[in-house]
């Protein structure tokens, strides 16, 4: 029995180094492709692009929390960012709902329909909303026929049209990704609540939004992420002409003049902190939000 139990031992050690092994080239490709460039990227920022030599300097943080555009640019990234994840999680909300309650054929087409949209993003994206609702678009040509106001006065390069581009690649996105939590909420709680006289908006406000808190904050910090950092579709459909902070960063590094690398990497440092610090607020929200619960139940 003592000599199976080594053998065990020995067995379990030896996949355990196997598995360690199997490791290695990933870590490898993190280390090259992530860990590397993100450490020389927040040293770049450091340097000043007219004075390399000098080896440590703030004032490319300086430059960008006191010039005007780049100040823009965050806070109209933070707004854009903001108003996408917010619709985004409501609607996904919804939709997941629907397809947590429905089953056979409609479920199928519902989650196919929701991994392909949730590809179709940056350039042909842009494109189909110019075909659409652009000055030409096909809808403003049918909204000019029969006179629907809102369409013929809806102006695409704006904001507002960059902002509407956002929720639409946001929603099937965080769709996918509440889909699964839904199936934390056992058919017994509606049966019980229902027995007790709840009402269903009842048994969502007081069991089910509760039990999908922690998921519903993860998908809010995938959708700020994922929307601070899109450049292709706000580039493709207004280029330079409306303030990002993606778009200033690839400027900074294909400028059309002359590049400003330095000056870029420390914008790409700012980027990060501030997802970083949203995703800290966004944890911390959640660690009270299910203490909360427990010391409730």
């Amino acid at each position: 029995m003592e000599t199976l139990t080594k053998k065990r031992a020995l067995s379990n050690r030896n996949s355990k180094y196997f598995y360690l092994l199997a490791l290695i080239p990933f870590l490898a490709v993190v280390l090259m492709y992530e860990i590397l460039p993100l450490i020389m990227l927040v040293i770049d920022s450091f340097h000043l692009d007219k004075k390399p030599d000098i080896l440590f300097s703030l004032d490319n943080y300086k430059k960008i929390f006191t010039t005007l555009s780049y100040k823009k640019a965050i806070l109209n990234s933070l707004k854009i960012t903001a108003i996408s994840t917010a619709f985004g999680i409501v609607i996904a909300f919804l939709g997941a709902r629907a397809a947590h309650t429905t089953r056979g054929k409609f479920r199928s087409v519902f989650l196919t329909v929701l991994n392909m949209t949730s590809n179709f993003a940056g350039v042909p994206l842009a494109f189909a909303y110019m075909i659409l609702l652009g000055n030409a678009g096909v809808l403003r040509q049918i909204a000019d026929v029969y006179g629907i106001g809102f369409i013929q006065n809806f102006d695409l390069y704006t904001s507002t049209g960059l902002t509407l581009m956002y929720i639409y690649f946001q929603i099937p996105l965080s769709t996918l990704l509440l889909i699964p939590a839904f199936n934390g909420i056992r058919k017994e709680w509606g049966e019980a609540n229902m027995l007790l006289g709840g009402t269903n908006g009842m048994f969502w406000r007081k069991v089910g939004v509760p039990v999908l808190l922690p998921s519903i904050f993860s998908t809010i910090s995938v959708l700020f992420a994922n929307a601070l950092c899109a450049y292709a579709t706000a580039y493709a459909l207004l280029m330079n002409n409306f303030s990002l902070l993606p778009v200033n960063i690839s400027a900074c590094f294909v400028g059309d003049i002359k590049t400003k690398p330095m000056l870029g990497a420390a914008l790409s440092v700012v980027m990060m902190l501030i997802m970083c610090i949203v995703i800290l607020i966004n944890n911390f929200i959640t660690k009270k939000v299910t203490k909360w619960e427990g010391v409730s139940k």
